[in-house]
């Protein structure tokens, strides 16, 4: 069986199971519109879009649920929320249980809708089963309960396991993480990070060499390296990526196409 994932830009991506009842699909970190340009015009990033977005929330077909990471606006996106929620009645949303007032106020869907979460915490959407784990973007940030501000998660669905780390950089423990959720599939940021772009509040991510080690340390057979493409001044160039240091490493790139659907199977 296959997990079909159709890159939306950035770091959202389209998440497509079938099976007995026709196709399932959840949404990770959607960013559908131009709300950063309009929040940044003038500035020193003033986030314009090097590409369209492929898809309006309005053409969305019936979701099982949106998964948002964390509370940046690509990531959780209340141009896109808004009219999602409202359009589709039982859809749900994920996020950091940290970070559910901001998801109230971005989606504004009820509270009842909102399923906000915890490290190692566990849901199931349909055909899809979701768990929480930690992310550090730059570092991990908890608030005074002890929960994560950002997290990934790994999506379970036609017998793939899928990790989307959201916005992360490397963290302590996180490749025993991943090696007891048994990962079959990597969706790793790879822009890097840099002093520059966080003193104008802009956080990093992995670059592509430690996107690959993570893989490797972790035993995923594959990576799929995305968050570039987006803002001219938080890429990278694909060209760059070291495909064959990955592949001495037992790690196999698939690079994703802007709009293009990706076939995940279990390698092994």
């Amino acid at each position: 069986m296959t997990l079909r994932a159709r890159w939306l830009g950035q770091a959202g991506f389209w998440l497509t199971t079938t099976g007995s009842d026709g196709d399932a699909h959840l949404l990770v970190d959607p960013y559908l519109s131009d709300s950063l340009a309009r929040k940044y015009a003038g500035t020193t990033f003033p986030h314009v879009r090097m590409l369209p977005a492929p898809v309006a929330p309005a053409d969305l077909p019936p979701l099982r649920a949106v998964l948002c990471s964390h509370a940046h606006t690509d990531h959780m996106d209340p141009d896109t929320l808004i009219p999602l929620m409202a359009a589709q009645p039982d859809l749900r949303l994920a996020c950091p249980r940290a970070v559910r007032d901001e998801a109230l106020r971005r989606s504004r869907a009820p509270r009842s809708r909102i399923d906000a979460l915890a490290e190692g915490d566990r849901i199931d959407y349909g055909p899809f089963t979701v768990t929480a784990v930690p992310a550090a973007h730059e570092e991990r940030v908890r608030d005074g309960n002890g929960d994560d501000h950002f997290l990934g998660y790994v999506v379970e669905a036609s017998g793939v396991r899928v990790y989307h780390s959201g916005d992360c950089a490397p963290w302590d423990g996180q490749a025993e993480r991943l090696t007891a959720l048994a990962v079959d599939v990597a969706l790793l940021p790879v822009n890097g990070r840099d002093a520059h772009r966080l003193a104008h509040g802009v956080p990093g991510n992995f670059d592509f060499a430690e996107a690959v080690d993570l893989c490797a340390r972790a035993g995923i057979d594959t990576l799929v390296p995305h968050h570039w493409g987006m803002f001219d001044f938080n890429t990278v160039d694909p060209a760059s990526f070291d495909l064959d240091a990955a592949a001495r490493r037992g790690v196999t790139v698939r690079v994703p196409r802007h709009d293009g659907t990706l076939a995940l199977a279990v390698a092994r």
